[in-house]
């Protein structure tokens, strides 16, 4: 019958009930299988008392014909005491028994229609591991084969044609798992065109064919139980299958009745019966460590003769130990690793024995022991493996251990080098003798503990697999763990992401520009994929690049046919792209295009003769930023086209050459993955495009946040369905001290996340096994009014709860417990069902498995919630280094480096110049301006009236000569400071704060500084305290004598200086030598000099001499004596475009005549003559120049 549902009641007016109980199940009262609830709970609780029911449906049914009921626990006052009723229902069973060289052949009604879909189920029992189950062919190699292999059906398909050679490799579905247990298992298989439905038990693998061709276009005939001619036999090497067939139909057809009737249909070849068996073997199962089986030995026989077979997914365990007799030692047979090993102990040695390999698969596998005179032979599978012994005489033991050994306090000598065996065994012999474990059970033979007889209990932990992202399942007898190695995920079932969604995730973790992985749909089933972050002050632009060509050339082609169709692909697929677009604010697509006797915009029937083909294959002809369908080019857009009767410059049909630049900026269209142009029968007509890659910027989710201003205050979305697994992660920032972050509410189960108290965060939820807790505690409160993160995740091996980077806390899930977390109510965020204990604070970026929820949309129609949130320098102000200002934005934040001698997103990027032999750059501090006007420049505090009583000097340096000067700072009242290097390239610093007075000279011997390695010096200044910093590491203080104040300072120096009036002799030695080298991050309180040189856009204050090159940093590997080179590479050639820097401009304008192109380059090369003749003019004036200050210098000092 089918078994649907079971009810108990305990024993009638007693105090005798059961509490939980075991269900098992069998079709002829031997080799019971154990039914489970759900994936891995396995009993089923009971009575409370001896008069309510408890009934349970069983999902799925089964069928039996015995069933057997399992205490476990009953109530300590009383005994077992059981009222049991079954439902269920009829069941018809029409079997087929195939011996392993049999076969049955059915030929199909060769109708001139062939059938919309073919239709095969079944079931089968098994009774060797290997065999083919049906298999259907045609005429030209394509054939559908399905076939047991090790325990697992594989379904074999392969669509060949004639035009394709039958050697293609088919595809291959596999299912199931253990399916040699001789039980019975369904099958349906589903062929609807190339569509494949392929179910086992309740496992469904849902496949697509490639290619046209069709499964359905077979012979009129199908095999089953093998293949029945040796002409085809020869095409498989897989033997026949040895089991049963249970109502087998193909296209409702009942096969087995037909082959019972005769029917001309059927061919049965072999000795085909309709009867199943009953299996003889009784397996046994080790159910825990503790399990062990002691069976008597054939003592007093000169030999050792053991056989049996197991199965296990555990790497070691205890698998025999016996006795010799007549002190000749013991032996211990055990699996380590996935090998089967043998020690011998003997009297004075030991000795060791390997044989076989990955025996821990779940198979079976066959052992034979054998020991007789001077060899010991172990056997597994068919690997032997020999071990000599010493020369005595060989006595078989008294008793046999498998499994386990009983506790050392019984005496009985048994050992084992590893744990117990977990695991199933069966067909176990001692000497010439079968042992039967029925005896065994009723007392009659041996002894064992916890032992589950006639019964083979083990279980794939890794089917279905939970390792998700194509983790690698990997299991033992009571658990499974995956590999998350090389997927891009992480966690206990590969689950989290390793990777930000979007470069401005990315941004905000201070990662500079460059290649990074992001993953657009977190959690989510699209993997990570590369791109390029380009970081700018405004935005992070995140950068796809396609592979086609770069530059495209079009020519004339007969009127009517593509003259160019040009398809672009990328490295990231369909849906993850969509992901990123979907996610990001802004997208667009530069296309460039050169064109030279243009072709008409429209055919004679104003038919677009151009268009491009967007992310869903559909076909769009407008061009430019427009609206769909407006086709119109940027210049269109902007009325500057250069006929303004037309919408794009290539339109105009002039015999020149014209060029459009394109932007794409429908998001949802994009990328752009083919352009098409046709030709209107222009035979000279000619065109050139560059298709740019995908820009997006901006992260709708990241920035996604609400406030909650009460605490009764809550947004409601649909119920959270994450059975399996759920994963939760948001930001969050407050001022209380407890509040409830979301709450989900199921009948019995839940899933909340709170504030608890001011430093401990909590996750909590039940599904099923009773409430569990992870809670993180900080050090610091929560409550501090900055964001912080929190992800939490629970699975069916755990929950996990992380805040920011504190330690990451774990809760590991029950054994065999529930798994599915089940939820029915609304989610609530920021408050409870019950309006209690609300949140006070702003939530933001919060996303479940993945998906992002709108707060902010919520938060419009929602009292007592407003969408957004400010005040994220409190978080993100660290990001700005160097004296940079963070600067609110409404979604995010920006960093303000108008005060900071760096600059970049971050003000980390060095402005760094290299200064050849001679040459200077003069900073001048304000002259002509009041203190009012211009107050937000750098230095409008710096006035001739104004005295500084402290200032901080940042400069980084590297160079190879001596003496050198590094900065001169004057002033117009003869008061000055030096920076330079020593003859010795020791560091030297003067200060001259009085005129009156001598300055004061300090000298710090830190090492050689000419080393040509890059140098940090930082000078922080207090009235007459001077701290020096060294390379971030070597500090001194000094005390000024000179004075505490500096007194209207005119200028600072970097390079050579001309004039250094009233300077001390080494001062005025390194002025007239200068600095040859590289200088980068030079400041002197708010004024940065190469800043204002070399970024333009502020007042004109810098006065250049000699050569003076921007580099981009003065890094330690860049060749000295010459710039370093650009280091992050261009993601495409060409630049004046506004935008994100880095990604270039697919084309550079050309001009239109090609005589126009000769004589600008003319006008080039000579416009470089001039200038390097200019150059050496000045070059030999300034040496000139030294010269003469030089011995000036030297005949004031002989004076």
């Amino acid at each position: 019958m089918e078994v649907t549902a079971v009810a108990t009641q305990g024993g009638y007016g007693s105090s005798d009930w059961v509490t939980s109980y075991l269900l098992m199940f069998s079709d002829a009262g031997r080799n019971w299988k154990q039914y489970r609830r759900e994936e891995s709970i396995w009993g089923f609780p009971g009575n409370t008392n001896a008069d309510s029911v408890v009934h349970y449906r069983l999902q799925p049914p089964f069928e039996a014909r015995f069933l057997r009921f399992l205490p476990l626990a009953w109530n300590p006052r009383g005994r077992i005491g059981m009222r049991i009723e079954v439902y269920g229902c009829a069941y018809k069973s029409e079997v087929v028994y195939f011996d392993g060289q049999s076969a049955l052949l059915y030929k199909l009604d060769k109708k001139p229609l062939k059938p919309v879909r073919d239709i095969i189920s079944l079931k089968f029992k098994a009774i060797q591991s290997n065999g083919i189950l049906l298999h259907r062919e045609g005429q030209h190699g394509n054939h559908i084969t399905l076939e047991l292999i090790k325990g697992k059906l594989v379904f074999f398909l392969n669509s060949g044609n004639a035009k394709v050679p039958t050697t293609i490799a088919p595809v291959t579905l596999t299912l199931g798992s253990l399916l040699d247990d001789q039980h019975w298992h369904s099958v349906l298989i589903e062929l609807l065109d190339t569509q494949v439905n392929f179910t086992v038990d309740k496992h469904t693998h849902h496949f697509q064919a490639k290619g046209e061709s069709s499964y359905l276009d077979l012979n009129f005939e199908i095999s089953f139980g093998g293949v029945p001619t040796p002409g085809r036999a020869r095409a498989f090497t897989r033997k026949s299958f040895h089991g049963c067939l249970e109502n087998l139909y193909y296209n409702g057809v009942d096969v087995t009745e037909l082959a019972k009737k005769n029917k001309p249909q059927i061919l049965m070849m072999g000795n085909v019966s309709f009867s199943c068996p009953q299996p003889q073997t009784v397996p046994v199962t080790f159910l825990s460590s503790r399990s062990y089986l002691a069976l008597p030995g054939n003592s007093g026989e000169d030999k050792v003769s053991v056989t049996f077979q197991f199965r296990r997914w555990n790497r070691a365990g205890h698998l025999l130990f016996g006795e010799l007799q007549r002190g000749s030692g013991s032996f211990v047979l055990f699996l380590k690793d996935g090998k089967l090993k043998l020690s011998l102990f003997q009297p004075g040695q030991s000795r060791n024995v390997t044989a076989g390999a990955g025996l821990n698969d779940g198979q079976w596998h066959s052992v034979s022991l054998s020991a007789k005179w001077s060899h010991m032979n172990v056997v597994v599978d068919d690997d032997t493996a020999v071990q000599p012994l010493v020369a005595v005489l060989i006595d078989s033991g008294d008793t046999y251990y498998f499994g386990g050994c009983l506790d050392n306090s019984s005496g009985s000598g048994c050992k084992s080098p590893v744990g117990g065996f977990q695991g199933c065994l069966r067909l176990i012999t001692i000497g010439d003798k079968a042992v039967d474990p029925i005896s065994v059970q009723q007392g009659a033979l041996g002894r064992f503990r916890d032992l589950q007889i006639d019964s083979c209990g083990i279980t794939d932990r890794c089917l279905p697999s939970y390792c998700e992202h194509g983790g690698a399942c990997s299991q033992s007898w009571d658990t499974f763990s995956c590999d998350c190695l090389g997927t891009g995920y992480t966690g206990e079932t590969c689950h989290s992401s390793l990777y930000e969604q979007s470069c401005e995730a990315h941004k905000h973790r201070g990662n500079p520009s460059g290649l990074y992985y992001i993953d657009a749909d977190g959690s989510g089933p699209l993997g990570p994929f590369l791109v390029y972050c380009n970081m700018t002050a405004d935005a992070a632009w995140t950068v796809v690049r396609h592979g086609g060509p770069d530059a495209v050339t079009v020519r004339g082609a007969p009127s009517g046919r593509p003259r160019s169709a040009v398809s672009f692909a990328y490295a990231a697929g369909a849906g993850q792209l969509r992901a990123a677009v979907s996610l990001a604010e802004h997208c667009e697509q530069r296309l460039a295009l050169r064109c030279g006797t243009a072709r008409r915009p429209d055919s004679r029937d104003g038919t677009p003769l151009s268009w491009w083909v967007g992310r869903t294959n559909e076909t769009h002809t407008y061009w430019g930023g427009s609206l769909p369908d407006a086709q119109k080019c940027t210049c269109g857009l902007e009325g500057n086209c250069i006929d303004s009767q037309y919408y794009c410059n290539c339109d105009a049909g002039r015999n020149e050459w014209a060029s459009d630049t394109i932007v794409l900026s429908q998001k949802e269209h994009l990328p752009v993955t083919q352009i098409v142009m046709m030709d209107a029968g222009q035979p000279h007509s000619e065109a050139a495009y560059t298709l740019g890659p995908l820009l997006c910027h901006g992260d709708k989710s990241f920035w996604n946040s609400a406030s909650f201003n009460t605490e009764t205050s809550y947004l409601h979305f649909p119920a959270f369905h994450g059975e399996l697994t759920a994963d939760v992660c948001f930001f969050f920032k407050t001022t209380v001290s407890s509040g409830v972050f979301m709450e989900n509410l199921g009948i019995t189960d839940f899933i909340r996340i709170e504030l608890r108290a001011p430093t401990e965060v909590t996750f909590s939820f039940d599904v099923g096994n009773g409430p569990c807790e992870v809670t993180v505690q900080s050090p610091t409160p929560f409550n501090d009014n900055r964001w912080h993160h929190v992800r939490a995740e629970r699975n069916v091996k755990g929950a996990s709860l992380q805040v920011d980077q504190l330690p990451q806390k774990m809760q590991p899930a029950p054994a065999d417990g529930h798994v599915r977390l089940q939820l029915n109510s609304q989610l609530f965020i920021g408050g409870t069902a019950a309006r209690q204990r609300g949140f006070l604070g702003c939530i933001r970026s919060l996303q479940l498995n993945g998906v992002a929820l709108d707060l902010e949309e919520r938060a419009t129609v929602t009292p007592g919630v407003e969408p957004g949130c400010a005040g994220h320098c409190s978080t993100y102000g660290h990001l700005c280094r160097n004296g940079g200002r963070c600067r609110e934005k409404r979604r995010g934040v920006a960093c303000d480096c108008a005060f900071s001698a760096y600059d970049g997103p971050f003000c980390s990027n060095e402005i760094s110049a290299y200064f050849q032999t001679g040459s200077s750059m003069t900073y001048h501090f304000q002259e002509h301006y009041t203190l009012s006007e211009n107050s937000s420049s750098l230095v409008s505090s710096l006035h001739r009236d104004v005295t500084l009583t402290r200032e901080m000097i940042t400069l980084s340096f590297r160079t190879t000569q001596t003496p050198s000067l590094l900065l001169y700072v004057s002033s117009f009242y003869e008061e000055y400071l030096s920076v330079i290097l020593a003859n010795n390239g020791s560091l030297q610093i003067r200060y001259k704060l009085d005129r009156h007075q001598n300055p004061d000279a300090f000298a710090f011997d830190f090492k050689n500084m000419a080393d040509g390695q890059l140098h940090q010096v930082k000078i922080n200044r207090e009235d007459a305290v001077v701290v020096v910093e060294v390379n971030q590491s070597a500090k001194k203080q000094v005390i000024l004598s000179s004075g505490t104040e500096f007194n209207a300072v005119k200028s600072l120096i970097l390079g050579k200086v001309l004039e250094a009036a009233g300077a001390d002799p080494d001062t005025r030695r390194a002025a007239a030598s200068g600095f040859t080298g590289c200088l980068s991050a030079v400041r002197f309180g708010r004024a940065a000099p190469l800043k204002a040189a070399l970024r333009p856009g502020g007042p004109s204050r810098v006065t250049v001499r000699g050569h003076v090159a921007p580099v981009t940093r003065c890094a330690a590997g860049a060749a000295s004596g010459s710039p370093a080179r650009e280091l992050a590479p261009r993601l495409a050639g060409g630049a004046g475009r506004s935008g994100p820097a880095d990604e270039g401009e697919p084309l550079v304008n050309a001009d239109r005549r090609d005589s126009a192109v000769i004589g600008g380059v003319i006008a080039v090369v000579i416009f470089i003559l001039l200038c390097i003749t200019a150059i050496a003019i000045r070059i030999y004036q300034q040496r000139k120049l030294r010269k003469e200050n030089e011995s000036k210098v030297s005949k004031k000092e002989e004076c």
